[in-house]
């Protein structure tokens, strides 16, 4: 019979009472912890020490229940089982549970066997419990020493980076920081400044304002505002202001380049965030179009367009410099910030050989009769035969370098050297001189001149009909007849007609410094085929530039001398200082005495019974030569309908020349086309007005009789 279960209370110390076995076991053998820590005495099985056993399993906070067999009975052995604070006792003793310090009896649950290996079978094993493991609180200073760990461990990331930035990496982060504030501005040099021979500027550089803008800073809702005050004030386009003003990714956007000074600062009385100004230079032209064709221009970028600002760029522009500023977040300049710069070196200054006043007179006289006569265009050239110095250059129509992106861009460049054309009977004194020096002709040998000749297929006739005259060679220069210049190069071979062309100029250029000049065209003799050489005589099937045409005449008013044509008498540096150009090439193309007989030869072309009256200037002997030659049609390749070059080229005083003249004007339409009508009272203007502008006095001996018509 199992005796009944007894309900012991607890005691005061937490411990639970259990029968004389319990009490007097040891803790080491089978104590139980109870929830204030301290270990309670082990329950004894049995009535004596001897056949007690206990055994204790635990396993991760779990801890079995362990069953003793007595040697008597095994009703009378207890298994305990601890579960977090919890005991259980099962079998013919007392159950106690104890939970939190409170005791109270457990189930009773008999045996069916009266000891392990009972009658009744084998032991029934016990229901599986789920056993619930309490929360265990850990040290409370081993989190706190973890805590801080932690939290050193961050610092010292937070301090290793901090090193980095303020130590190693420095340096790059101070680098980029300035780069971002940074803005490099081009400092372009001081262009130097073109000036005639007595130092008037035709072209000049002045003082201007570059105007800028940072879009970075420019509220969205005030581009339109800002584009549309600037584009008219600046002349822009709206549009592509705006489109400057949204680039949010740039900070240096360029609007307006050469802006003068006081309209710019109209720009900064705005007060737009964002805009402002740096100073620079722009080119202007106080002549307006006076000598354009020569000087030319400068475009947008700062570099010659055209004329001698073209072509002497790299001596004008000198070399540009940079300048780095610190830009303020509102895009305005930091006057004490970083401020690297390369200063720019100047660029040096050009003095001409040309006269403002002959070349306004020579300009002015071109353009009216370029608009009188219908031409398409003209050219006159002033030249000092002694040295080659040119004193005026003109050409029309012209344009006005200061605002040269209004005009036709086929005016920008210089007919004088560009223009190639036929030079007609202006040409004729080449041949001239080529039979009076190696064909033993002289002003006074006679020609029987017919209108026309034929030679193989071709006939050649001259330009108004005639009845056959006999003529003297000083005759046929001044009638300009081609049949006589014909019938009297066949004094000399080809090969004789070519060097003296060469020799004068043709067929190369006169290295005066104009960009695209032209050689013209003069082919050498095994390309001439059999009738070549008689139009060459006369001036036809070549051609030159107006330039190389009036070097030729120079070159028999110098007595035979060929003086290079030369334009830059010199350059001039930053202080002031002049350097003259190197003296210009001569050559002796023919003799003294030849250039003379060709000289008094050409007093006759401007008589009355000559070609050229109308050239003829009060009080100064004048010698000449017209020319009118057909041009060349590019349509069919023929001379029929392509109109006609009218010329005249001569110098005074004939008698000691000082001035030589050259006049050309392409294709007229209106009137005559004449060299002798329309060229020729150019010539006379222009002349009139050099020689009392150089103060050259009058002839001061009478001119030569020359013999036109032989004697019968």
């Amino acid at each position: 019979m199992v005796p009944p279960q007894r309900k012991d209370g607890p005691k005061k110390d937490g411990k639970s009472q259990g029968d004389p076995a319990s009490r007097s076991g040891s803790a080491k053998d089978g104590s139980s912890r109870t929830r204030d820590g301290k270990d309670a005495p082990a329950r004894r099985s049995g009535g004596t020490s001897g056949g007690r056993k206990n055994a204790s399993t635990t396993d991760g906070g779990r801890k079995g229940a362990s069953s003793a067999r007595g040697s008597k009975s095994a009703a009378e052995g207890r298994a305990r089982t601890s579960d977090g604070g919890r005991t259980r006792a099962s079998g013919s003793g007392r159950t106690r549970v104890s939970d939190g310090g409170r005791t109270r009896p457990g189930p009773h649950r008999p045996r069916s066997g009266g000891g392990p290996r009972g009658r009744g079978g084998p032991p029934r094993r016990p229901p599986k419990r789920r056993i619930r493991v309490p929360f265990r609180r850990r040290d409370p200073m081993k989190r706190l020493n973890a805590g801080l760990l932690v939290v050193a461990f961050v610092l010292s990331l937070f301090a290793g980076r901090l090193v980095q930035l303020q130590t190693i990496e420095s340096g790059h982060y101070t680098a980029r920081a300035l780069e971002q504030r940074l803005r490099k501005i081009d400092l372009p040099a001081v262009r130097g400044d073109i000036t005639d021979a007595q130092g008037n500027p035709l072209a000049m550089t002045v003082e201007a304002r570059l105007i800028y803008a940072d879009p970075s800073v420019i509220k969205p809702e005030k581009r339109q505002q800002i584009a549309g005050a600037l584009a008219p004030m600046l002349g822009l386009d709206q549009a592509a202001v705006l489109k400057q003003l949204s680039r949010q990714n740039s900070r240096y956007e360029v609007l307006a380049h050469g802006v003068r000074p006081d309209q710019a600062r109209l720009v900064l009385g705005m007060k737009f965030l964002g805009i402002g100004t740096y100073p620079e230079y722009r080119r202007e032209y106080p002549n307006d179009s006076l000598a354009a064709g020569v000087i030319g221009f400068v475009n947008a970028e700062g570099r010659g367009g055209a004329g001698l600002e073209y072509s002497m760029n790299r001596q004008l522009a000198g070399r540009a410099g940079w300048q780095r500023i610190e830009i303020s977040p509102d895009g305005q300049h930091i006057p004490m910030g970083e401020d690297q710069k390369r200063p720019p070196v100047p660029g040096k200054g050009l003095r001409l050989t040309l006269m403002r006043d002959v070349q306004y007179k020579a300009q002015q006289a071109i353009e009216a009769q370029v608009k009188a006569t219908g031409a398409r265009s003209g050219s006159v050239i002033v030249m000092d035969p002694r040295n080659g110095q040119l004193l005026a250059m003109a050409s029309a129509p012209g344009y006005d370098p200061n605002d040269y992106g209004k005009s036709n861009w086929r005016r920008w460049g210089s007919p004088l050297v560009q223009e190639a054309y036929e030079p007609g009977s202006t040409g004729k004194v080449v041949t001239a001189a080529a039979v009076l020096e190696r064909g033993g002709v002289t002003p006074e040998t006679t020609f029987r001149v017919p209108y026309s000749v034929r030679r193989y297929d071709r006939t050649f006739h001259d330009s108004e009909e005639h009845a056959t005259e006999r003529l003297t060679f000083a005759g046929v220069l001044a009638k300009s007849s081609n049949v006589g210049t014909i019938l009297a190069s066949e004094r000399i071979d080809q090969d004789t007609l070519y060097k003296f062309l060469r020799d004068f100029g043709f067929g190369q250029k006169t290295a005066v410094g104009l960009p695209a000049e032209t050689p013209g065209q003069l082919r050498a003799p095994k390309q001439w085929s059999g009738t070549d050489r008689y139009p060459i005589a006369f001036g036809q099937s070549l051609s030159v530039n107006a330039l190389q045409m009036a070097s030729v005449y120079s070159t028999i008013a110098n007595g035979g001398v060929r003086v290079a044509p030369n334009l830059v008498a010199g350059t001039t540096a930053d202080d002031g200082s002049f350097t003259p150009a190197a003296a210009p090439a001569q050559k002796r193309v023919i003799s003294q005495r030849t250039a003379q007989e060709i000289r008094d030869m050409l007093e006759g072309v401007t008589t009355k019974e000559g070609t050229a009256p109308k050239a003829q200037i009060p009080g100064y002997r004048v010698a000449g030569k017209t020319g009118t030659a057909q041009i060349v049609n590019p349509s069919t390749g023929t001379y029929e309908d392509g109109g006609y070059t009218a010329s005249f080229a001569g110098f005074a005083p004939a008698d000691a020349p000082q001035l030589v003249v050259q006049v050309v004007l392409q294709h007229p339409t209106r009137g005559s086309y004449f060299g002798g009508d329309v060229a020729a009272p150019v010539f006379k203007d222009v002349m009139n007005f050099a020689l009392q502008t150089r103060k050259i006095p009058p002839s001061g001996s009478r001119a030569p009789s020359v013999k036109i018509y032989a004697d019968d």
